[in-house]
């Protein structure tokens, strides 16, 4: 008895050890720690480098959906990077009129699936040096390597370095990113301060959000991921 004990305490310490270890692994993020038994949400609002985001989420009404299962994978700007946008273009985006349009700025930076950086660079490789990524917002975006860091251009040309890869979260995956990426023409009209186009409902799959019209918080809500995994990262 005395034995069977003492195995039994020396596995359980053995497990706490490898545990500690792997939850070690992942990086810090904002000055923060970055848990992968919580979810996007929980972990971004902790990163202090990440403010912005985390207000932009909330006005767009994404918050439940990114708390919700996934899988995702978010490509997250930083302050830094926002901040680097034409003067007005956040404070633009965050007015209650150009909800939709800051939504489609906010899911071009979503992949309906889990693509840790090992997985994207190997789909790199094997498309040739460039893989296209298709975001959850209909953006498409170019993901190339740039010695082994990971770069993604979008559509207007702009280019964003994974400058912290495999933040690994309890729904996805978080890669920290240092520019934000647009559509065509969404952050010129932000900038001027325009109320977005109806067309900006209809840029978005209809398969992949509900209420866009109107901007109700129910936009983007149900993510069909079991059809996104074969559309949104193409093989």
């Amino acid at each position: 008895m005395r034995k069977f004990t003492s195995s039994v305490l020396a596995s359980a310490v053995a497990f706490a050890a490898l545990a500690g270890v792997a939850h070690a692994a992942n990086p810090m993020v904002g000055g923060a720690p970055m848990y992968a038994e919580k979810n996007i949400v929980e972990n971004a609002v902790n990163s202090k480098d990440h403010t912005t985001l985390v207000a932009a989420v909330k006005a767009a009404g994404l918050v439940e959906t990114l708390q919700g299962p996934g899988p995702f994978t978010v490509f997250a700007p930083t302050n830094e990077a926002f901040a680097a946008l034409p003067a007005g273009t956040v404070d633009n985006l965050l007015k209650p009129e150009n909800k939709e349009m800051l939504t489609k700025v906010l899911t071009c930076h979503v992949v309906a699936v889990d693509a840790m950086s090992d997985a994207i660079g190997k789909m790199i490789k094997d498309d040739g040096g460039t893989h296209p990524v298709k975001t959850v917002g209909g953006c498409t975006l170019q993901a190339k390597m740039d010695g082994d860091k990971i770069t993604l251009t979008d559509e207007t040309g702009g280019v964003a370095t994974v400058t912290i890869a495999d933040v690994d979260q309890s729904n996805g995956v978080i890669h920290v990113i240092d520019k934000v990426f647009s559509a065509e023409d969404v952050i010129p009209v932000a900038r001027a301060g325009s109320i977005a186009p109806p067309r900006a409902c209809a840029i978005v799959r209809r398969s992949l959000f509900r209420a866009c019209r109107g901007g109700r918080s129910a936009v983007f809500l149900r993510i069909q991921a079991r059809a996104a995994q074969a559309e949104l990262i193409s093989p």
